[in-house]
C-alpha cells in the first residue's frame, strides 16, 4: 500500500492536466508552448544534473545500457509481433507499435525520485538517456516508410540524449558544477517534473481507435504486464543492484509518451489511435505500476 501511496500524487498531477485543458478552459496552444519549455528547456536541465550529482562507474553504466537494451529490444519485438499474430493493416501496426516500448520520461524520473531518492533519480536519467536513441530509432524506423523525415538528424537534435551524453561524459570526467550553476539547473529541475506531467494529463483523449480494440489490447499487454516481467528477468540474470533493479523495472512499468502520437501525426500515422492507446495506458499504469513494484519488494 505504501508504494501505491508514493504513486498516487503524480497520478494526482496527470488528473489535474486533464481537468485544466477540458473542464477549466486552458487551450491546447496554452500546454502546446508549456510542454516545448519543458522538453527543450526544463527537462534537459534536470536530467543532466541528475547524472552529474552522482559518481558513476564505466562498468555500472555499461551494465545499464545493457539491461535498458534488453528491455527496448525486447519491447520491440513484442510489439511487431502483433503482425503475426492479429495481422492488422500495416498503418495501424507502424502507428501503435512504438506504444509497447516507448515510456513517460516524466512520470519516470518523478516516480523515481519518490521511490529511490537522488540515487534513485540519476539511475532512472542513465536508463532513459540511454533508451531514447533506442526507442526514437525503432519508431521512426517503423513509420519511415510513411514519411521522408531524417532519422540521424532528429536524433543529432534530440534536447534530452544531447543533456543525457553530456552528463554522463561530464561525470565519468570528473567534472563538478559551480554553485550558482548548479542552483539555477535544480530549480529548472524542479519545475520539469510538475509541469511535465500536468502536460501528459492535458494530452490525454478518448476519441478513437475504432476498430483497432485488439491491437490496442495487445500493445497494453505488451507494455503495462510483458515489458515488465521481462525488466525483472534481466535484471536477476545480469545481477544488478537492489536499487538498479528497482529502476530498471519501474522504467519498464511506464505508459507510453505522449510524443508517440506527436510523432505519428507527423509521419502520417494514426494519430487518433495512438493517442487513445497512450490515455489508456497512462490511465491503467496507475494500477499496474504500484502491482509490480509490490511485487518486486
Amino acid at each position: 500500500m505504501s508504494v501505491a501511496l508514493l504513486v498516487f500524487p503524480d497520478f494526482m498531477l496527470v488528473a489535474l492536466g486533464w481537468a485544466l485543458r477540458h473542464k477549466l478552459g486552458f487551450s491546447r496552444e496554452f500546454f502546446a508552448g508549456t510542454e516545448r519549455l519543458v522538453y527543450f528547456v526544463l527537462f534537459p536541465a534536470l536530467l543532466f544534473q541528475a547524472i552529474i550529482r552522482t559518481p558513476i562507474t564505466a562498468g555500472n553504466a555499461a551494465m545499464l545500457l545493457q539491461a535498458t537494451a534488453a528491455v527496448i529490444g525486447s519491447g520491440v519485438a513484442l510489439s511487431w509481433l502483433a503482425g503475426l499474430v492479429l495481422r492488422p493493416s500495416s498503418l495501424g501496426l507502424a502507428s501503435s507499435a512504438q506504444c509497447g516500448y516507448r515510456f513517460n520520461t516524466y512520470i519516470g524520473l518523478a516516480l523515481a525520485a519518490s521511490l529511490g531518492g537522488t540515487q534513485g533519480q540519476t539511475v532512472m536519467a542513465l536508463i532513459v538517456g540511454f533508451a531514447v536513441p533506442m526507442a526514437n530509432l525503432a519508431a521512426v524506423y517503423g513509420l519511415a516508410r510513411h514519411s521522408g523525415s531524417g532519422l540521424l538528424r532528429e536524433l543529432a537534435r534530440n534536447p534530452l540524449l544531447i543533456s543525457t551524453l553530456l552528463g554522463l561524459a561530464c561525470n565519468l570526467a570528473g567534472l563538478h558544477l559551480p554553485g550558482p550553476v548548479d542552483t539555477v539547473l535544480a530549480r529548472l529541475g524542479a519545475a520539469a517534473i510538475a509541469l511535465g506531467i500536468i502536460c501528459v494529463g492535458a494530452s490525454l483523449s478518448w476519441e478513437g481507435g475504432k476498430g483497432y480494440g485488439a491491437l490496442i489490447a495487445w500493445m497494453l499487454a505488451v507494455k503495462l504486464a510483458a515489458l515488465p516481467a521481462v525488466a525483472w528477468l534481466v535484471a536477476g540474470l545480469l545481477g544488478l543492484p537492489p536499487l538498479e533493479a528497482r529502476m530498471l523495472l519501474l522504467f519498464a512499468a511506464l505508459p507510453t509518451a505522449s510524443a508517440a502520437y506527436v510523432l505519428a501525426m507527423r509521419m502520417g500515422g494514426d494519430g487518433r489511435m495512438v493517442a487513445v492507446l497512450i490515455s489508456l495506458g497512462t490511465l491503467f499504469s496507475a494500477l499496474t505500476i504500484p502491482v509490480w513494484l509490490m511485487l518486486a519488494g
